[in-house]
């Protein structure tokens, strides 16, 4: 998958993403019905054809209809579309981005939660101490 396709779907090629996701395989028909507030089924079936092109999907013909599935992993996506949130919402900073979900559900975190996010940080911590030990070494 073209990586910069990933990150140029448009709100409703997401929506169909997800369903697909969600799903597993669904026909143009199926689609419709996944995605709220859904457009004609000629334009589903044309945001349908532009992920094909775009090699997001593929699809395998079942009789008559076409029925469409992902191409691409799940969490490929997902990191796609996390970039274009962090550069459009954020200016590129996963910081800010952190602070913003943190400060919306700080009441929500469970224990777990909290232990998972500073393994990550820690992980991240080490990560980058030893790179700046590759880097100084040279």
């Amino acid at each position: 998958m073209d990586k910069t396709a990933a990150a140029q779907l448009s709100r409703r090629e997401r929506q169909i993403m997800d369903a697909l996701f969600e799903a597993g395989e669904l026909s143009a028909q199926d689609v419709r019905a996944a995605i709220p507030d859904a457009p004609s089924y000629s334009a589903v079936r044309a945001l349908l054809a532009k992920l094909v092109e775009k090699r997001i999907i593929d699809f395998r013909e079942d009789g008559p209809r076409y029925i469409y599935f992902p191409c691409v992993a799940q969490e490929e996506a997902r990191v796609s579309a996390l970039q274009k949130l962090l550069k459009t919402f954020f200016g590129g900073s996963t910081t800010a981005a952190v602070n913003a979900l943190l400060g919306m559900n700080k009441d929500k975190l469970s224990a777990d939660e909290i232990i998972q996010l500073q393994c990550a940080i820690d992980e991240a911590a080490a990560s980058e101490t030893a790179e700046s030990g590759k880097s100084s070494a040279k």
